[in-house]
């Protein structure tokens, strides 16, 4: 277990309840640190009435976004813009690759990336701008890139419905992934927009042990809720596919034939995979993760990780970072094609129809003239 070594002993850091980080990192950019009252922690840790785990709350503030469409060059992903109706993410997944942007607002990676939620309350305004733009140029817009267009706050704000209206009235293709049963809430845009071959819809699966999920996820849909959303959108005729990530050498690596061949006879048509990513203060947050669940096996997992990373524990080289090198990323390659292959997934290349793309008429008093 994860602890801190004090003049009065050893103090083991609790993980705070239903949250996947361990602690709040200082943002690398702030000219201040934080710092554990220690002597809060022990007196905690001696007090019988104490709970298992700090209850962090979670804080859902209003930002008014100046833009909305994020575009990106990166030859490792298939799209080059992208939408993320909230900044953060309160499913709390330990591994998110986004959790350092939260740095850049001056906020922790750690617990203040699942508990500070920012909701971009006009991102529809701004989609339709967008879209309205002379000479603008349709190709499909991957919902959900960063963090998660369904997360909790979802289910109130509404910002990822009101972005796929918007979609829907230009005829513009989406492609969106996340780890959240809610996806079903919008299951008669989505089935509209299947008919005309605009939408594809990817759920996230690592693992099916719901004890492993609820530590790595923690407020994520339970991974068997997911596959029940896979085989829901598959009957309503909507294409969908499971993406096993992150593959997690000891921990997550040996459910990757499960998920898919779960996933499958789920309805899915295709698959993807990615293996695990630590980047900047993502690596520290997983190692006390880690240290915290799986004390014995830390040293291991991470000896894995460097041995995909050319010695080290994270490499951006395009090309391999979401794939990794070596002789364990290449077995992962193997039985991933063998695994879809067996299974008939990603038989068919799915081709979105840019071609509908269409500009309606503007709402409002005034008529056109023609």
């Amino acid at each position: 277990m994860a602890a801190l070594r004090t003049p009065r002993g050893i103090i083991p850091i609790v993980p705070a309840k239903g949250r996947g980080a361990t602690s709040n990192r200082e943002s690398r950019f702030d000219a201040w640190q934080r710092e554990t009252d220690l002597g809060y922690l022990e007196d905690a840790r001696r007090d019988d009435d104490a709970p298992t785990g700090v209850v962090a709350r979670t804080e859902v503030t209003d930002e008014v976004a100046k833009s909305i469409v994020a575009h990106n060059a990166s030859p490792d992903i298939p799209f080059d813009r992208s939408i993320n109706p909230y900044r953060g993410c309160e499913h709390g997944c330990i591994y998110c690759y986004a959790r350092p942007t939260h740095a850049y607002l001056g906020l922790s990676p750690g617990l203040d990336f699942e508990t500070r939620i920012r909701a971009k309350v006009n991102a529809a305004e701004l989609l339709e701008r967008e879209l309205r733009r002379p000479g603008y140029q349709p190709r499909f817009i991957a919902l959900g890139a960063n963090t998660d267009p369904y997360q909790p706050a979802e289910r109130q704000r509404g910002i990822t419905r009101a972005v796929l209206e918007v979609l829907e009235r230009f005829n513009h293709p989406v492609g969106i992934t996340t780890k959240s049963a809610l996806v079903e809430r919008d299951i008669d845009i989505l089935a509209r927009m299947a008919e005309k071959r605009l939408v594809r819809v990817f759920l996230s699966i690592a693992t099916l042990d719901h004890d492993v999920s609820r530590t790595l996820e923690p407020r994520t849909s339970a991974p068997r809720r997911r596959l029940e959303a896979v085989r829901t959108l598959a009957a309503a005729g909507i294409p969908v596919g499971v993406i096993t990530a992150p593959i997690i050498p000891a921990i997550t690596d040996v459910a990757l034939e499960t998920v898919l061949e779960a996933a499958a006879e789920a309805g899915a048509d295709s698959a993807g995979y990615v293996i695990l990513r630590l980047p900047l203060e993502i690596r520290d947050l997983f190692v006390e993760w880690l240290e915290s669940h799986y004390p014995l096996r830390a040293e291991h997992v991470m000896s894995i990780v460097r041995q995909m990373r050319g010695g080290r524990d994270y490499d951006s080289e395009f090309g391999t970072r979401m794939r990794g090198a070596g002789l364990f990323a290449e077995l992962i390659a193997k039985r991933f094609t063998l695994a879809t292959r067996r299974l008939g997934l990603n038989a068919r290349r799915y081709e979105f129809d840019v071609a509908r793309f269409a500009v309606p008429r503007a709402e409002g008093p005034q008529r056109e003239l023609f």
